[in-house]
């Protein structure tokens, strides 16, 4: 093959597996702030062990992400790496607290610590969906570099913009977590759920909407690509026609379709970030060709991902087979 087409399935590797982390652990994640907010302990209860068989193995995608960047794309990497260390470093300590708190929450002896575990969960969750949206934020503003490596002061990240895009995924984060326990709960945590997610989504739609109008202004070609009736426009209209569909979703038997409604606003979400950004991977000048690595390097890479992601999809598909159906959980007695 020729080596931008190399390039280009490499990208698709590294971005597939970036956007299967962000729906599935995103989705945890989004569990996991609402649980930090449940007063009710047999609700917690319900809400922990929707997650608990899964989340791990979600987190996979994240792995093949960052070790795919390393070795595809590895003057992005030097660039991208010193600029978000804290970022990075905080997100990774909140996983494993996020970790810690699911695992051990049962094992908590009495009602005070094991609220206690929870508010645990809820910070590590909080802190590791707004690390994210910052790194997001970031990458998209822009990084300044000279000689393939990073020339900045280390704070871009604490910009206006990055914070909001934490902002925003924390929101979006939140309101998958919700569409999920509508769908795996029943009785009076899944009609909370079902309004919780109403109003999130109103949330989340607006703060997108915000982002778009704020991303325009920052460079002359996200300018362009976002009004752009190839780009901008189709993916508005999905995006309203899949909202539309969460809606009518809660009159349905299908307590899947407002989960699959939010995600596929998601999918076109990233989808609309790749479009504006491409051929860019570090804005404002890095290019993927740039960035490459050599075209040796690039195919075993990706050979690895053509083994290892239809078996991870495989893994996932039947973690979450095994784990379906409702959550009952019997009330205290």
């Amino acid at each position: 093959m020729e080596p931008d087409t190399i390039t280009l399935l490499c990208a698709a590797a590294l971005a597939f597996s970036v956007m299967n982390y962000v729906l599935l652990d995103g989705t945890d994640l989004g569990v996991g702030v609402l649980l930090g907010l449940t007063r009710s302990s047999r609700h917690r209860r319900a809400m922990a062990v929707s997650i608990l068989p899964i989340w791990d193995a979600n987190e996979t995608w994240l792995v093949l992400g960052g070790g795919g960047l390393l070795a595809l794309f590895p003057l992005a990497y030097a660039i991208l790496l010193p600029a978000l260390y804290l970022p990075f470093i905080l997100m990774f300590l909140a996983l494993i607290l996020r970790a810690m708190a699911l695992e051990f929450r049962d094992h908590a002896s009495g009602e005070r610590m094991k609220r206690a575990v929870d508010g645990v969960l809820l910070c590590g969750s909080l802190l590791t969906a707004m690390a994210q949206g910052v790194v997001l934020g970031t990458l998209v503003q822009g990084l300044p570099h000279q000689d393939g490596q990073y020339s900045g002061n280390g704070g871009e990240w604490l910009g206006p913009f990055p914070l909001f895009c934490g902002l925003v995924l924390v929101s979006g984060y939140t309101w998958l977590g919700a569409s999920w326990l509508y769908w795996r709960t029943v009785d009076e945590l899944q009609k909370r759920s079902a309004r919780q997610a109403q109003v999130l989504a109103g949330v989340t739609a607006g703060l997108l909407i915000v982002l778009v109008v704020w991303t325009t202004t920052l460079h002359t070609q996200y300018a362009q690509r976002l009004v752009s009736p190839w780009i901008g426009l189709p993916a508005a209209v999905m995006c309203g026609g899949l909202l539309a569909g969460f809606c009518l979703g809660f009159r349905s038997r299908l307590h899947c379709l407002p989960l699959f409604a939010a995600l596929g606003v998601f999918v076109v979400a990233f989808g609309l970030v790749l479009a504006t950004l491409y051929p860019l991977i570090i804005p404002p000048d890095l290019s993927l060709q740039a960035a490459t690595s050599s075209p040796t390097s690039q195919t075993f890479m990706l050979i690895g991902f053509a083994v290892l992601i239809p078996v991870t999809l495989a893994y996932n598909t039947y973690g979450f087979r095994v784990f379906s159906g409702k959550i009952r959980v019997p009330p205290q007695r």
